[in-house]
Order: C-alpha cells, then structure tokens, then sequence
C-alpha cells in the first residue's frame, strides 16, 4: 500500500474532512505548497482559495477561507475560519456575494468605502464558485466572466 498521511480540516463549527490522503496542495500566506508522507514539520497561515488532495489517483477540492496548517511528518491539520466541501457550495449564494462585492469594489472607488472588506469577499465568493466548477458538480456558472481569474 502507498504511503499516505491523515488530513483533517476543523472550522470553529464542525470537522469538514477527516481521511488519509496521497498529498495536499493549498494557499499559504507565502504561496502555494504541497505536502506528502514524511514532511518535515510545519505551521503556516492560510490564505482564502482553494485547498486539494489526492486520493486514489483523483483530485478532490476544498474551499477554505484563512486559518492554520500545521504540518508534521504524518498529518495535515487545518484549523480554517470557514471550509466547504463543493457539494457544500451554495452557487446562487456565492454568485450574488460575488455581484454584491464587486458593486462595492466600484463603490469602493467612487466614495472611499471599506476596499479591502469588498475585495476579501469577492475573493471568498470567486473562489468557491471556481472549487465547485473544479470538482464537476451541475450548477456550474455560465455568468461568471473575466472577474475569475
């Protein structure tokens, strides 16, 4: 059997994901890293995006928004504000904290308003429309436009 390495995903609210996975792939503060079996120990801030993991030869994804990794040679813990698995994803949702935020971000311009909180959350609703749309679940957005890249 392949070497594998437990992953668990906790928000304030609940466990999101607990399994043994192949590696792990997220959004660091300093970048995106990866992590496999025997991994030197670390802890690293979390940025919002898109966590992956790979199980039996499949990529699965997971949106998270901030928190902690903590890495040791056997284990990935993250510890996130908010994680949803894509099935999770509320798609209409998402799209109208999407419209919502960018509304703001052009407010933000004309009137001086709060442009970080705007941009924090157009890049939380960017990023869960686009894990849904990775994992190939129905409801994928036809709407979304160049705002996604």
């Amino acid at each position: 059997m392949a070497s594998t390495l437990q992953l668990d995903i906790v928000t304030p609210d609940r466990q999101v994901l607990s399994r043994r996975v192949a590696s792990v792939t997220a959004s660091g503060v300093d970048g995106d890293f990866s992590i496999l079996p025997h991994h030197i120990p670390f802890l690293t801030a979390l940025q919002v995006g898109s966590l992956h993991y790979h199980l039996d030869g499949a990529v699965h994804y997971v949106f998270v928004s901030g928190g902690f990794a903590e890495i040791t040679g056997e284990r990935v813990l993250i510890l996130a504000e908010a994680a949803e698995l894509p099935e999770e994803i509320d798609v209409a949702r998402a799209m109208r904290a999407r419209e919502r935020a960018l509304a703001r971000l052009q407010a933000a311009q004309q009137e001086q308003l709060d442009h970080a909180r705007a941009k924090a959350a157009l890049q939380r609703a960017i990023s869960r429309l686009k894990i849904h749309g990775e994992a190939g679940l129905p409801g994928k957005m036809a709407a979304m436009g160049s705002h996604t890249r």
